[in-house]
């Protein structure tokens, strides 16, 4: 099944068009990144899988997430669990209070805290502590939000997304804010959690593409330039032509990088 597929999908803000023509597919199972600089349409294109924005319609255009056209945008997001930094602002401002268990069991409400008119069954408290030992965070389960460092409230919104068991994962720039350690260590959590669900990683760091993800789609100035297999894509004059910028790639054990050149 493909999770994503659009076919001439544009999007405008005030008239003006930011993502163009946009041809896009993405399968399931298929672990895939999408790859561009700041403000290359990476953003806008995650909004668009959401339904948090719609494209100008056109009789050339299909805009199809899990095979529907239309989705109530709640029961969207028990299919496509999305983690990006707002996420974690939110929390860390408005519920500094909450403990890592209220965190994830916010997940089934979809809410920034926990309150007195949701209604939780012993079900709900069984899948949270299932997903915090799939994780191995249950040292963060009673600690609240304002004790713990930024990797540890991630996992926290990541263990939220988890509860409603999604078909896939999206996940934008996920390691921004997070030491080399800690980089590590939660890339190490995403390509566990690539075990039974499909990943797609929206970043512009080449550091951030694990071993699993196989498909690699291309983004720049809201326009897709290419899509297809990581081999083919993450090289010099690829990512070159994408940053505006000379540089060298390297791959070593799975894991990319990239220097400038001269």
């Amino acid at each position: 099944m493909e999770i994503i597929h659009f076919e001439h999908v544009n999007v405008a803000y005030d008239e003006q068009d930011v993502l163009h023509d946009i041809n896009l597919s993405i399968k399931e199972g298929q672990h895939t990144v999408i790859l561009g600089a700041n403000g290359s349409g990476k953003s806008t294109l995650l909004k668009l899988f959401s339904n948090d924005i719609y494209p100008r319609f056109s009789e050339a255009t299909t805009k199809e997430v899990f095979g529907k056209k239309v989705w109530d945008i709640w029961e969207l997001k028990k299919h496509l669990g999305i983690i990006t930094n707002d996420l974690h602002y939110q929390f860390s401002d408005r519920a500094p209070n909450l403990s890592g268990f209220e965190v994830t069991l916010s997940g089934f409400y979809s809410s920034f805290h926990i309150y007195e008119h949701q209604e939780f069954s012993p079900l709900h408290v069984t899948k949270v502590e299932e997903v915090l030992d799939f994780l191995e965070i249950r040292h963060l389960r009673d600690k609240h939000i304002s004790e713990m460092s930024t990797g540890e409230l991630r996992k926290c919104i990541i263990a939220r997304s988890l509860v409603h068991e999604p078909k896939a994962m999206i996940l934008d720039e996920p390691t921004v804010g997070l030491d080399i350690k800690a980089q590590l260590n939660f890339i190490e959590m995403i390509r566990k959690i690539a075990t039974q669900r499909t990943i797609i990683l929206v970043t512009h760091h080449l550091e951030e593409i694990f071993e699993e993800i196989s498909q690699v789609v291309l983004i720049k100035q809201g326009c897709i330039v290419a899509q297809g297999e990581k081999e083919a894509l993450l090289n010099d004059a690829q990512l070159s032509a994408i940053f505006d910028l000379p540089l060298h790639v390297k791959c070593e054990k799975g894991r990319y990088f990239v220097q400038s050149v001269g």
